[in-house]
């Protein structure tokens, strides 16, 4: 490492400089890089194959890839989507093509947001990935099986991160209080529990995210005449760009419930007061806006489908308008789901096949229902259901499993319908045996 090097290290962000470097210090994410996981002994033994890391900012994503690059034997490239285009993926490629024939050295290719390449970009790793000539990892923070072209998705392995958890953000911080060597340790720092959890709090399980605010706050803040900088809540706040909450926690979860239970009781008023005391107290408002959007379906579902698409709309209104204007299409959909006819019929349906799928699932789909594309042989019996006017009797599910009834509509709003459409098939039915 030249004196260049050193100095860009000393400047780097304070989340850059606490990356950990080894799976050892690697921040969460145990359910894919915990003992003896899949993907943790496919690093340790240099065996990984073209996978996508999914997930959001600040959960890991790119550290745990420079840590592959750290732990394997292998030539490592990384290339961001943005800044990236064919011609350099090509020459990534070819040079990996070489150094495997000539030294059997294999090369690990990180493209960051690869979620920003097009078709044609994607396409070019194509052959480079199946022959072996790269072993490609993509890192996004969008879904891949809605933004990616599916022949990249089909060739890699999807290991989706989660969120870190409070307490795993909380002691990065305090660590980094103290690490003299790549850390604020060499600050004297001063800090009260409630500004180190405001941080927490404020990061939305974004890593870097907490790591830069606790930098902007030490840095930007004058010692006092003994020389400590002292961080209290209303630093904390402006270096986070974000109030803190004027309630406990306990109290902010009460609100919370009570928010989600007003809606399934349908009571309008005391949904808007719980969800107008909430952002007051400073909750970020998207955070009410999802639950809005899963009790559409939890409470109302085909009581109502419309609810669904409401609180769906006020979301992305709001996205797209925000404070102050934004409220009025939000509260709109809290009094539209609150006076919504309610049915639990999707979770019950929901609960009732992950159940049967769980523990008495049967995968031999009946013939007439087979895909005919790749046969051979002809197959014939399917119904055709437009050909009976919309719907025909007919069996859908696996044989052992043809009486199951998952769904069962309420007697409410628009499952109301439903159930008069199912008794006039049934006396179709009936009839036709007659």
């Amino acid at each position: 490492m030249n004196l260049f090097d050193i100095i860009q290290k000393d400047n780097a962000p304070l989340a850059e400089r606490m990356r950990p470097t080894t799976l050892d210090d690697f921040v969460g994410q145990s359910h894919i890089v915990g003992k003896n996981s899949l993907l943790r002994r496919a690093i340790l033994t240099d065996s990984l194959g073209s996978c996508i890391f999914y997930g959001a900012p600040g959960c890991g994503k790119t550290t745990l890839a420079n840590i592959i690059a750290n732990t394997t034997r292998s030539n490592f490239v990384k290339l961001n989507a943005v800044s990236s285009g064919i011609a350099d993926a090509k020459k990534v490629i070819e040079d990996a093509r070489l150094e495997k024939e000539r030294y059997g050295i294999k090369t690990y290719l990180l493209l960051d947001e690869c979620h920003r390449w097009n078709k044609a970009q994607s396409d070019c790793m194509l052959e480079a990935i199946e022959k072996g000539h790269i072993v490609f990892i993509g890192s996004t923070t969008e879904n891949p099986f809605v933004s990616m072209t599916r022949a990249i998705v089909s060739r890699c392995r999807i290991f989706e991160f989660k969120p870190l958890s409070s307490e795993d953000i909380k002691n990065t911080l305090k660590r980094a209080l103290t690490d003299q060597e790549k850390g604020l340790g060499n600050f004297n720092v001063s800090i009260c529990e409630e500004a180190l959890d405001h941080f927490v709090w404020a990061s939305d399980g974004d890593m870097r995210n907490a790591l830069n605010a606790l930098e902007l706050a030490v840095r930007s803040t004058s010692p006092d005449e003994k020389g400590v900088i002292n961080i209290d809540v209303s630093v904390a706040e402006q270096s986070s760009q974000k109030k803190s909450m004027s309630i406990d926690e306990s109290m902010y979860y009460d609100m919370l419930s009570a928010f989600c239970k007003s809606l399934r009781g349908s009571d309008s008023d005391a949904a808007l007061y719980w969800a107008e005391r909430l952002i007051q107290a400073g909750c970020d408002p998207m955070l009410i806006l999802r639950r809005l959007i899963v009790h559409s379906s939890e409470d109302v579902g085909m009581a109502d489908p419309q609810a669904l698409v409401v609180a769906t709309s006020a979301l992305t209104a709001y996205q797209n308008i925000g404070l102050p204007e934004g409220k009025i299409p939000f509260y709109n959909a809290i009094i539209y789901v609150c006076e919504a006819p309610k049915s639990n019929s999707v979770v019950v349906a929901k609960e009732a096949v992950e159940h049967i799928v769980a523990e008495k699932k049967d995968d031999k789909v009946p013939t007439y229902l087979m895909d005919t594309n790749y046969k051979a042989q002809k197959i014939s019996g399917y119904k055709y259901p437009h050909s009976y006017g919309g719907w025909v009797d007919q069996q859908y599910l696996p044989d052992s499993l043809k009486d199951e009834k998952f769904y069962q509509p309420s007697q409410n709003g628009f499952e109301k319908y439903l159930i008069r459409a199912k008794v006039i098939k049934a006396n179709k039915q009936e009839n036709k045996k007659n």
